[in-house]
């Protein structure tokens, strides 16, 4: 599923006009950039919870050379579905 398949999905279920679905889909998506980028983390219940993690630097290897090489200190986002999202996709 895209950006554009979820305005459309809002544009039909819910009856706003297509400008106004990419509105709301911009804005969600604006604030949980923000959200993240402070280093929050956001819940979202039934769905799951969106985690900012740091990660220490360590020592890593180019897989085509073998070389050793450090690998950066850095943040990543991490996604832990809710067991409600769980037992959704367990009966498909």
């Amino acid at each position: 599923m895209t950006k554009a398949d979820l305005v459309d999905a809002i544009y039909q279920r819910v009856g706003f006009s297509k400008k106004e679905s990419a509105q709301i889909v911009e804005h969600v998506f604006d604030i949980i950039k923000e959200t993240v980028e402070t280093g929050e983390n956001i819940k979202i219940s039934g769905f799951g919870n969106f985690v900012v993690r740091n990660k220490r630097a360590r020592i890593g290897r180019n897989p085509q050379t073998g070389e050793e090489m450090e690998i950066s200190a850095r943040r990543v986002l991490t996604f832990k579905p809710s067991q409600v999202l769980r037992n959704a996709l367990k009966k498909i």
